[in-house]
């Protein structure tokens, strides 16, 4: 089950479970990954952009995303 998503500023995707594991068939570049991402996320998965050089991501909204 998606738990964490994170969008780098390359458009790449990592998606993490609730166990912290990657979940590699959601994991790619955005536009190939999101609407799977957006249907398959359960209420309370945490989205995110990474797009600078924070030491963590900005958490966002999923319509925003």
């Amino acid at each position: 089950m998606i738990k964490t998503v994170i969008r780098l500023r390359n458009d790449m995707v990592i998606v993490f479970d609730e166990s912290g594991e990657q979940i590699p068939v959601y994991q790619g570049f955005y536009p190939e990954v999101r609407e799977s991402i957006l249907a398959d996320a359960p209420a309370g998965s945490v989205f995110n952009h990474w797009f600078g050089y924070s030491l963590e991501p900005e958490t966002v909204t999923g319509e925003s995303w």
